[in-house]
């Protein structure tokens, strides 16, 4: 989506001044990330994409593996000599991998799950947190997932994954309290992305059918509740997990 078309869509809704940030957003070429950086540039920002994948399309994209440490390093570098500063930082890249039970489960995409949606998360927030602190302002808001309040079954790694990063995010979230930079995190239930292709189809539809609004969530939903925590308007919470579920989540 376009940046006029995102504030065009959102007409009537909240509105924010980001004019003068610079904000992060990895996995950003596509889906929930895409959205993000839609919204984030509609409001002012200037918005540098990090992915795996290179994309002519995307002159103000980063090429970074964020579960290789040497691959942050270098994004940061890279960033901060294009913009200068990092003000944002929205850590949406993950890998959902696939929906069998954990008996059948082959390490080692158990372990690129954790490494992408757990590991990446720890690597990205270490290298760009010390960025803002240096600043005394900044914003992270890391994309969790009901799985990891729920533990979705037949998802036991993409589960685990979220529920580490939401422990992750009440952690840092303390550690840095009085620095300036909130850290949040937002928890969807399933959301209309590429990235539910990588799921079985009777997986996905047992999600649709636990919502009490009997749909999937839209990027765009996302990318609202992403941009609050991303505003100056977000300014007294921190460590928090912010469930967006059409009514599923219990606690």
């Amino acid at each position: 989506m376009s940046n006029s078309s995102f504030a065009e869509e959102t007409k009537g809704h909240a509105r924010y001044d980001m004019s003068g940030l610079v904000a992060v957003v990895t996995g950003g070429l596509t889906g929930i990330g895409a959205e993000i950086a839609a919204a984030l540039k509609a409001w002012g920002a200037e918005v540098c994409l990090w992915d795996m994948r290179a994309s002519a399309e995307a002159p103000d994209q980063v090429v970074c593996d964020v579960s290789q440490s040497q691959s942050v390093s270098q994004a940061v570098a890279t960033t901060l000599s294009r913009f200068s500063r990092i003000d944002i930082l929205v850590n949406n890249a993950g890998f959902a991998g696939s929906t069998v039970p954990v008996f059948d489960y082959a390490e080692d995409e158990w372990r690129r799950i954790i490494d992408v949606n757990l590991n990446g998360t720890f690597l990205v927030s270490k290298a760009v947190a010390p960025v803002m602190v240096s600043s005394g302002w900044g914003r992270v808001v890391n994309i969790a997932s009901l799985a990891g309040k729920e533990g979705t079954p037949n998802s036991a790694a993409y589960s685990a994954s979220k529920a580490g990063v939401i422990a992750f995010t009440k952690a840092l979230g303390k550690e840095l309290a009085q620095t300036g930079v909130l850290v949040n995190a937002v928890a969807p239930a399933a959301v209309e992305t590429e990235l539910l292709k990588q799921m079985n189809p009777s997986h996905v539809q047992t999600m649709i059918d636990k919502s009490p609004m009997k749909r999937l969530g839209a990027p765009s939903e996302v990318a609202e509740l992403v941009s609050w925590l991303c505003s100056r308007s977000c300014s007294f919470s921190t460590g928090a997990v912010f469930d967006l579920s059409g009514g599923r989540a219990t606690y």
